[in-house]
């Protein structure tokens, strides 16, 4: 049982990394941001990837260009958590969690699904971002490790298993 966390800084590093894995026949489970891009939506607006295979959930609310303030709809995460939740028991080798977010900072998110992870004994790798990653340490107890944001480091550390 491993741990570790990057910092991707709103790149898709752990979406190509779940590319990459796939073919290289790694087993996933978990999230990763999708790749959806649309000329009128927000930076911040986001659709997840369940892994291996679909489907892809927006995470967020529709709250035009120019609002502010926090678009997590915490209902389609619940969707996204339950989605990986039917997938957990099937055989994976490591498990992604594209962002270690608020929700998680505060206890819910996905939680329980990164310690059942763990408790498979499967890898588990982690995004957060800087205002996270401080809940994200204590959660983790310290045990994990950082790697560069960058797909083949990510990839190095899943294939050494000690």
């Amino acid at each position: 049982m491993r741990i570790a966390y990057t910092l991707p800084k709103g790149k898709l590093v752990l979406t190509e990394l779940s590319e990459t894995l796939r073919e290289a026949g790694i087993r996933t489970c978990g999230i990763v941001q999708a790749e959806s891009v649309t000329t009128d939506r927000h930076r911040c607006d986001m659709e997840v990837r369940v892994l291996p295979d679909g489907p892809e959930i927006s995470i967020t609310q529709s709250l035009g260009k120019e609002a502010s303030g926090c678009r997590l709809n915490t209902a389609a995460l619940a969707q996204a958590a339950g989605e990986v939740a039917q997938r957990i028991d099937e055989p994976f080798d490591v498990f992604i969690l594209n962002k270690f977010g608020e929700q998680e900072a505060n206890g819910s998110g996905f939680r329980d699904l990164i310690v059942k992870a763990l408790e498979t004994g499967a890898d588990v790798l982690v995004g957060t971002n800087d205002i996270n990653i401080d809940a994200f340490k204590e959660f983790s107890g310290g045990i994990a490790e950082f790697i560069e944001p960058d797909v083949a480091a990510l990839k190095a550390w899943i294939e050494n298993r000690p």
